[in-house]
């Protein structure tokens, strides 16, 4: 069976972000990607120009169209722009048996609300009904420090291998029914990049050297992406993990100067190869 993973995000024009990366990296991964767009940005290597959220009941008709004939073996969700997005999309997947109390199916948030530029992506109040009724029904969330702020409303900076405060934002948010937490250390500084498991099992961290570069338009979308296709193809969350943050260090090695900004990922590194 060729595993199908769907992902449910933002189009960005430029391609290093959103639907595009995460279409790209499920073709590296070698699994079948779908896709749900929820809105469509305005953006490039130089930053957010513009957040057109899609209606809601255009999302809702595109996720049937796929649960309904394409069943998912895991689910990415990116940019949810607005509450009304944020409720159609919980209660569409509740309604097709897709939450993670009920079924084996994975389901992986990147909640991006806040670009790296700083630009605010998601309206007021989204991260209140994220943490409400998506995060009970999710496997997975990958916060980055200003995503994690975000969720959290707490601030913090990387400066050591575990910050306190960062585990405790992460517990705080185990708390909403979520199983475990993700809290990506690319924002941070030092030589190590350093994202921290956090769950009821206990915490792990994952390593890399980082990559000093000013590209990596899309590194959150694509990790995100990388973990679903590996749940997808039926590893342990931890595997998943490991395999992705390797897939997604080779990427930026050899980012792509592409534009005047941040340029994007090089997606074409297999899976088989890490």
């Amino acid at each position: 069976m060729y595993p199908v993973v769907l992902t449910i995000a933002g189009s960005d024009p430029s391609g290093g972000a959103g639907i595009q990366a995460d279409l790209k990296t499920f073709m590296a991964y070698e699994v079948y990607g779908t896709a749900v767009i929820t809105a469509v940005t305005a953006q490039n290597t130089r930053g957010v120009r513009a957040v057109n959220p899609l209606p809601p009941e255009w999302v809702r008709e595109q996720l049937v169209a796929v649960l309904e004939d394409l069943p998912p073996l895991a689910i990415k969700l990116g940019l949810l722009p607005t509450p009304a997005c944020i409720q159609v999309v919980a209660e569409t997947l509740s309604a097709y048996g897709y939450d993670s109390s009920l079924t084996s199916v994975p389901v992986i948030v990147d909640p991006v609300g806040v670009a790296s530029s700083g630009h605010l992506l998601a309206e007021p109040g989204c991260p209140e009904l994220l943490k409400e009724i998506i995060l009970p029904q999710t496997t997975l969330v990958t916060p980055n420090l200003p995503e994690l702020f975000f969720l959290t409303g707490r601030s913090f900076t990387l400066s050591t291998d575990f910050q306190p405060e960062v585990i405790a934002a992460g517990k705080s948010l185990l708390g909403s029914g979520v199983k475990a937490v993700l809290a990506k250390g690319g924002h941070g500084g030092g030589e190590w990049s350093i994202d921290i498991l956090i769950s009821a099992q206990g915490i792990k961290d994952f390593r890399s050297r980082r990559i000093w570069t000013q590209h990596g338009h899309g590194t959150g979308c694509t990790l995100s992406a990388a973990i679903a296709a590996g749940l997808a193809r039926g590893w342990p969350l931890e595997k998943a993990i490991k395999k992705a943050k390797r897939y997604v260090t080779r990427a930026l090695a050899n980012a792509l100067a592409l534009g005047d900004g941040s340029g994007p990922l090089d997606h074409r590194c297999g899976w088989k190869d890490i």
